[in-house]
């Protein structure tokens, strides 16, 4: 009975078929990521050019993710999901032909980073929104979101393992071959899926969208605090994975293998966070949840930035995947639940934006800093920007809570309030 509780949204075909093509999918993404970081230092031998990498291929997903989002709620998600699948295969590809030709080099490489950037404004929010698609009850969304969270950091687990291996092995041109194929699986699974066709919305001019959006997601206090934590924590937070090179060489004094087992830690602890949150059987608390989570996070990273040793660091990144992933996925699942669906493109694209978005800032911050007072230092001031974080969230608490208890007494989200609804609405003389 819990295992069914667990995997409840699972019962839901389209939902089925998306999550089973993510498993095989998001590996070869994870494998790509790590060879890709590897690669990269192997040819600079910088940390600053492993920030400047990683802020390629995420500054064109922060421009163009407000205008994305606007489209996203006028045009068919499930065409665009698609779309995006098959040009960032073609980009693994190319990686790929250009690793085995030896004519790979790092201005090649910020060139098709680049190009995977703008897909990624598309893919990252259509497929945000897309969720509730494929989930045909609302209740079943948090569960929806927490597998398929679990699905992302059980291939972070897998993906980094499985390169340090292949790269040891062979070279970093066999992981994105990898994962270039694994992208067939989930464009065959989008492509049986059987989806109702949505009406669509009225279209006005795009800038005009644009405002409406940023006016509702703003204006609305829960939707700004969530924003306003997450893109801290991206900025700050987040950059810790560009960094993982240097601590697996310099710090730990170890090969790709290490790199590996650093990035499979990281994909444990967010996994165990998946599984507690999709075990959960409401949405009540997480507000709480997310202060806890950015907090134990900031603490992870600073004890991770002092650890020389192998065992130490790892354990630390455990807490610290745990607690990223918990506190992203409680943010989604926040905002998916009370968005209003006509505007769940754009609040979705500013949610990647605040995720996504800020992290390519984070990544020339982070990789300028380490070259100037180390990597270690540079995760100790991110770590401690997180708590700061958490406790201005906390702060906030009461109001969030007296912004969003109507929407969930209105859902029927919290059970004593839905059952004396229900119980007055049955009443035919007024109680004395």
């Amino acid at each position: 009975m819990k295992l069914k509780l667990l995997l409840r949204a699972l019962r839901y075909r389209n939902y089925k078929l998306f999550f089973s093509g993510q498993i095989i999918s998001l590996t070869g993404t994870w494998m790509q990521q790590v060879a890709l970081s590897w690669l990269v230092y192997r040819l600079s031998d910088s940390a600053f050019i492993l920030g400047l990498v990683g802020f390629s291929s995420q500054i064109p997903t922060f421009i163009l993710l407000p205008f994305a989002g606007v489209l996203i709620d006028r045009l068919n998600k499930h065409r665009i999901i698609i779309t995006t699948q098959v040009l960032l295969m073609i980009q693994a590809f190319l990686l790929t032909i250009l690793v085995f030709t030896d004519l790979i080099n790092i201005r090649l490489v910020i060139l098709l980073n680049v190009f995977s950037g703008f897909v990624n404004g598309f893919d990252l929010p259509a497929r945000q929104s897309f969720m509730v698609e494929i989930v045909e009850k609302r209740e079943d969304l948090s569960n929806a979101i927490a597998l398929n969270s679990s699905v992302f950091n059980g291939a972070r687990l897998v993906g980094p393992l499985v390169a340090g291996i292949v790269i040891a092995v062979v070279d970093e041109g066999m992981c994105f071959l990898i994962n270039g194929i694994s992208y067939f699986a989930v464009i065959i699974a989008l492509l049986v899926m059987k989806i109702k066709p949505i009406m669509e919305q009225e279209k006005s001019h795009i800038l005009k969208d644009l405002k409406e959006g940023f006016n509702y997601t703003f204006s609305f206090i829960p939707i700004r605090a969530i924003l306003l934590l997450l893109a801290l924590i991206s900025l700050v937070g987040m950059p810790y994975t560009v960094l993982m090179p240097v601590f697996a060489k310099e710090i730990l004094h170890g090969g790709p293998h290490t790199l590996g087992f650093l990035m499979g830690a990281v994909g444990v602890g967010a996994l165990c966070g998946a599984v507690y949150l999709a075990s959960r059987k409401s949405i009540l608390g997480l507000a709480k949840v997310i202060v806890f989570a950015a907090s134990s996070l900031g603490i992870g990273l600073i004890l991770f930035s002092l650890s020389t040793t192998l065992i130490l660091s790892l354990l630390m990144l455990l807490i610290t995947g745990a607690s990223m992933m918990i506190q992203m996925a409680s943010s989604n699942t926040i905002l998916q639940t009370i968005v209003e669906d006509k505007m769940r493109g754009r609040v979705m694209s500013f949610y990647t934006m605040a995720f996504m978005g800020m992290a390519p800032f984070g990544s020339l911050i982070a990789g300028s800093l380490a070259s100037k007072i180390g990597a270690s230092n540079t995760l100790i001031i991110g770590g401690i920007c997180c708590i700061t974080g958490a406790l201005i969230f906390a702060r906030q608490l009461p109001l969030f809570k007296k912004h969003i208890r109507p929407i969930y007494e209105k859902m029927g989200i919290i059970p004593e309030i839905a059952q004396g609804i229900q119980t007055a609405s049955n009443l035919r003389v007024p109680p004395r």
